[in-house]
Formats: structure tokens, sequence, C-alpha cells
């Protein structure tokens, strides 16, 4: 961007998918280099996507990205605070949007115990820069599901990201912070 030229802001609460995508369309690309390495702590923007709420209440912290090829997309934290990686392949994302929040809250307490299961050690993404919507910029490339997350800057250390994942329909949005 030029100097001077100010960024949008991010809505302060929900806002539509319309609205979602004029504000993602008007941020900057952000280069594969540009993505500072460490945690990113994550909250969704709402656009009343049928996944609201869902990732929030089972304990998601965000995303590691340690560098372009080494990055653990999916971090949780357990009922005593405890943040990990976690494997996408057995987090149960055909569930999500199906099972009620009070119930995604009653199982997130059970993950000090039973995080084990879907814990791991391996990254399970890479960054590349992808163009998309006709601009080329940094994304989230998951190992082993078609799940791409597509970038874009908000300011040096906030990202505007969107889900693409193959058969969902609505375009599910978050936020990530250093």
């Amino acid at each position: 961007m030029e100097h001077g030229t100010e960024l949008p802001t991010l809505p302060a609460s929900g806002c539509t998918p319309e609205q979602a995508w004029a504000l993602f369309d008007r941020l900057p690309a952000v280069a594969v280099s540009e993505i500072t390495t460490g945690r990113w702590r994550g909250a969704e923007l709402d656009t009343g996507h049928p996944w609201a709420g869902v990732l929030v209440e089972s304990g998601w912290y965000g995303k590691q990205f340690d560098d372009a090829d080494t990055v653990h997309p999916l971090l949780f934290t357990d009922g005593a605070g405890a943040v990990f990686p976690v494997d996408p392949r057995r987090v149960p994302l055909g569930l999500a949007g199906q099972v009620p929040l009070p119930a995604i809250r009653a199982a997130r307490k059970t993950l000090r115990y039973t995080g084990f299961a879907i814990r791991t050690g391996k990254p399970a993404a890479r960054l590349r820069g992808i163009e998309y919507r006709g601009v080329l910029s940094a994304a989230m490339v998951y190992d082993h599901l078609p799940i791409i997350d597509h970038f874009r800057r908000v300011d040096p250390d906030t990202l505007l990201g969107v889900m693409d994942l193959r058969g969902m329909s609505d375009p599910y949005f978050f936020v990530l912070r250093k």
C-alpha cells in the first residue's frame, strides 16, 4: 500500500459474508516471507457461518508458523491452558455446525485428558503464495485435507483469513493476531 493509505479495520462484531468479502478484497496481500514465525492467536469473524462458535468453543487457540514448510494449522488449548498442535485429520470437521455448542463446550472440558488422541508433533501444512480472488498472497495449504487458508494483511500483527474447503459453500472467515 502507498504511504498514508489507511488499511480497513476489522468489524468489532459480526458482519455479513458480503461485507467480509469486501473487506478481504480491499486488504493488501501478504508475502510468505512477511508472516513472522511463532504462535498466532485465532478468532473467528462471525458472518453467520454454520460453524460460528464451533472452533472457539472447542478450544481452538490458533496457528503456529515455524517456517514456510513447517506449519501447525490447528493449535488447541486444554482446560489447564496448555497449547498443543492437533492433527487436522483427527478433527471431525463433518460434525462442525451440526453439534450444539453446549455439547462442544462439554467435550472441550475433557481435552486435558483426551487430547492425546488428537495431538501431533508433526507439522501438517505449508505456506505458499497462491493467487486467490485475483491477488497473489500467502496461503496455508493443509498436507492431508482439501483445505487452503488464504491470508490478507490487516496490519503488521494481524491477518484476515478465509478457509477454502472443498465442498463448503459458505466462506469461513477468521482473524490471526501475532
